[in-house]
């Protein structure tokens, strides 16, 4: 079923804002969620998402900022969490929010050359996961979607990754107003220190900012074509990256994983990590 212009406008409009504008403020391990991990952005009203287009607080995707969103990108957060090569991660929402805005999911890395409190992401980033559509066919405005009413994005770092401090940025796009060139980004980073790893080199690297172009196809696709239609396979930026020792998926990680033996703590003091 195709709908006119006017009325995508219209139900586009009506879609809920305040269930559906969030922000990733903990990075989750081993089942226990920690905000002293995450660079916390310092936006007026920290929920509102980046748009090419009709944003807020000037941020773009063309920004500096886009990295790990205002105030984040030149500031580290309280402490860096060490975890293994081949852990189970995720980053989830703040103030109980879920993801009900269609689109996908992705996390991506940059390796730090020193401290990455104090690094500003300006080196290679590389995609380590991706999740687009689950259920083909179901409703591509919402359950069609791996992330659709999910609290976080699960992920696991590559086996094959070299040892090191690390961003990992975790990013969710809305494309409910894409149509329009309105495509919605929400993200947040997360600083760790990777033990255990290979010597693997990333080969699909990109910049950020400068991984979306505003031209993209996944980031201007059409939610209101029907269920029928076929979002582009390779999802939005690079492919995933694929590192010998250890490949990570675009499949989503399952949430019922089985939990590292050896639980990763802070590489600085800080109190006991909450349950998320």
């Amino acid at each position: 079923m195709m709908y006119s212009a006017a009325t995508v406008a219209l139900l586009a409009s009506m879609m809920p804002m305040a269930s559906a504008h969030y922000f990733f403020d903990k990075l989750v391990i081993n089942g226990q969620g920690s905000t002293d991990f995450v660079r916390q952005n310092t936006r007026p009203t920290a929920y509102m998402p980046t748009k090419f287009i009709k944003s807020f607080d000037n941020i773009t995707p063309e920004s500096i900022d886009f990295r790990c969103n205002m105030g984040a990108t030149n500031k580290g957060s309280k402490a860096t969490a060490n975890v293994k090569a081949g852990d189970s991660l995720a980053m989830s929402l703040g103030v109980g929010a879920k993801m009900e805005h269609p689109g996908p999911g992705q996390v991506y890395m940059s390796k730090a050359p020193g401290s990455v409190g104090t690094y500003d992401g300006s080196g290679d980033w590389f995609k380590i996961h991706q999740e687009t559509i689950c259920k083909q066919g179901a409703d591509i405005k919402k359950e069609a979607w791996c992330t659709w009413a999910k609290d976080r994005i699960s992920f696991k770092i590559p086996e094959g990754i070299p040892d090191g401090e690390y961003l990992i940025r975790t990013e969710h796009i809305g494309l409910h107003g894409a149509h329009g060139g309105e495509a919605e980004f929400y993200y947040g980073c997360a600083q760790v220190k990777v033990t255990g790893g290979g010597n693997a080199v990333p080969k699909n690297t990109v910049k950020i900012p400068g991984v979306y172009k505003k031209s993209d196809p996944e980031v201007n696709f059409s939610v209101w074509g029907g269920n029928n239609v076929q979002y582009p396979a390779k999802g939005p930026g690079p492919e995933v990256e694929t590192f010998t020792g250890g490949a990570s998926s675009s499949t989503p990680v399952s949430e019922e994983a089985p939990a590292s033996s050896n639980t990763p703590s802070a590489s600085q003091p800080s109190g006991s990590a909450p349950s998320d």
